[in-house]
């Protein structure tokens, strides 16, 4: 078992692929290090093969408790409400929709695998629009643990919790931030990856840093 994939094994899991849209699927999600949802949003029109960029498009909800009593917002564990004083029985769940977009480069080889994809007429029609692949979450994931499996990878176990989990396309994601962690753990490369990844906490990001083991052996090291 492993903490998280590497490079090597990417590529294991690239070379299964016998399907191109399956490759182009395992290698967007590990050099781009987008989340699933993001990659199945991506379509043609997303892609300036001009700048070497792709555009990605993220939709996430979530929930706002409120005080049902004078609306001001309430965290989980709020008993009594900071503002009106009343103890909350019941909170007020509202649900909001938050669109962010950003706009990642597009390495050449990747590049070069897209626009191969796409003269071969890869791309799928959906609502209006020609995406790069046409098919849902769920099939992104299998296809995924399916290809681990025939490449004869190991499960990633958490290194927090000691949970064992198959490979996934979160773990190609966690691939890349890793990977991008090792090369460059400076307060600004930290930044960069979690402008990269749409991080909206920096302790999100923080945490490869920690799995990646540079700051903890840089500490040791200093020791001495």
């Amino acid at each position: 078992m492993k903490i998280y994939l590497e490079p090597v094994d990417v590529s294991k899991l690239a070379e299964t692929a016998i399907n191109p849209r399956d490759k182009l699927l395992v290698l967007t999600l590990f050099r781009l290090g987008c989340r699933v949802s993001e990659m199945l949003a991506i379509a043609v029109e997303d892609i300036d093969f001009t700048n070497s960029t792709v555009t990605i498009k993220h939709l996430k909800s979530r929930i706002k408790l409120k005080c049902p009593d004078c609306k001001a917002a309430l965290s989980l564990t709020t008993i009594f409400c900071p503002t009106c004083g009343v103890k909350v029985e019941s909170a007020v769940q509202e649900i909001k929709d938050v669109r962010r977009q950003r706009i990642l480069p597009l390495e050449d080889n990747l590049l070069g695998l897209i626009k191969k994809f796409i003269s071969s007429g890869g791309p799928v029609e959906r609502n209006g629009r020609l995406v790069l692949f046409g098919i849902n979450r769920h099939r992104a994931w299998q296809i995924v643990k399916n290809l681990a499996e025939k490449a004869g990878l190991p499960q990633i176990i958490n290194a927090d919790t000691g949970k064992i989990h198959s490979v996934s396309p979160h773990k190609l994601r966690d691939a890349f931030a890793v990977h991008a962690m090792k090369c460059d753990d400076s307060g600004n490369g930290m930044r960069l990856l979690q402008e990269h990844l749409g991080h909206a906490s920096f302790n999100t990001t923080a945490k490869y840093r920690k799995i990646a083991g540079e700051e903890h052996r840089k500490w040791y090291q200093q020791l001495w």
